[in-house]
């Protein structure tokens, strides 16, 4: 991949970590409920459900997905179910402010995090069908496509490690400032609410939107 190109994906890579959506949610969600520190671990979860994606695209997979009904319309709905759970689980989540989750008592492990993240990012037809479009743009045809989709990988995860980082990090600050068990539910429940949103937006994308 030319540095020409290479820059153009780049900045068109900000644009889309940038952009809201169930990634940003699910950075901002687990900062409100873990601090940082823990919630950062959705990120890494948020950047291999991604990698799942371009190996899927890299692999042909994500052309067989899009172009089967059958296929698409499960990991659709599986994709809807997973988002409108983790919203049902915000909602209900304490209201417990950041010093005493610090204890750990109502804390998702790193790994718990991970998955959820993992799973947002890689049960999303709608990333398949946009990494089906977008980067074959980018893609050189004559050179080997393997160290391509490598950049092109590297590129997303990267930009998302430092978005949804700063997604985390500025909810999991808004958690440190709030002290009141009112407010804190207030704000699991609107994050439950985008979660469900993000489902409903979900159910409604088709192939060829």
């Amino acid at each position: 991949m030319e540095l020409a190109t290479w820059l153009t994906f780049f900045a068109a890579c900000w644009a889309i970590s940038l952009s809201p959506g169930a990634g940003a949610v699910a950075a901002m969600s687990a900062g409100l409920s873990h601090g940082f520190r823990r919630g950062y671990f959705m990120t890494f979860g948020l950047i291999l459900g991604i990698l799942t994606q371009v190996l899927f695209v890299s692999a042909g997979l994500g052309a067989l997905i899009a172009a089967s009904e059958t296929a698409f319309a499960v990991i659709k709905w599986a994709g809807v179910a997973y988002l409108v759970w983790l919203g049902v689980q915000q909602w209900r989540a304490p209201a417990q402010p950041l010093a005493a989750a610090d204890d750990g008592a109502v804390q998702a492990t790193r790994r718990q995090l991970v998955l959820r993240g993992w799973g947002i990012n890689a049960v999303n037809p709608k990333g398949t069908v946009f990494l089906l479009a977008v980067v074959p743009q980018f893609l050189d045809l004559a050179a080997p496509l393997a160290p391509q989709y490598l950049v092109i990988g590297a590129t997303l995860g990267f930009t998302d490690l430092v978005v949804m980082g700063g997604y985390t990090a500025l909810a999991a600050r808004v958690l440190a400032a709030l002290k009141s068990a009112h407010h804190i539910k207030l704000l699991n429940r609107v994050f439950g609410s985008l979660f469900v949103l993000a489902g409903v937006l979900l159910a409604s994308f088709k192939r060829h939107a």
